[in-house]
């Protein structure tokens, strides 16, 4: 799979992601630890959905959410990044890369069809 070229603006990258491939058919995104347990959800809902499509490419570009992965996500939030950075606890999904870019561990990447 094709690997964007993150641009400093968020949605911008949606629609570089969205031409690569859609969340349509995902009903939610499970995140797993090393022993299988879910330790997160991203569910295809509004609001959710911008979340959704960069977990999804995460999966479909890396595999895994490691470091790498999670470096990347974070270009991908673009403008989302910075103010996580800001603000705790505002952005959970770009505040788990951020953990993992720290030394957290890597998670798994399931997509459950709707």
């Amino acid at each position: 799979m094709a690997v964007i070229e993150p641009t400093p603006v968020f949605k911008d990258n949606l629609a570089q992601m969205a031409a690569i491939g859609s969340i349509e058919g995902i009903a939610r995104i499970e995140l797993r630890d090393v022993k299988g347990a879910v330790v997160a959800t991203i569910e295809n809902a509004p609001g959710k959905q911008g979340s959704l499509a960069v977990y999804h490419y995460l999966k479909q570009a890396f595999g895994t959410l490691d470091a790498k992965a999670a470096e990347h996500g974070l270009a991908v939030f673009g403008e989302h990044t910075a103010d996580a950075r800001h603000r705790p606890g505002a952005h959970p999904n770009v505040d788990r890369l951020l953990a993992i870019v720290a030394g957290g561990e890597a998670l798994s990447i399931n997509e459950i069809a709707a």
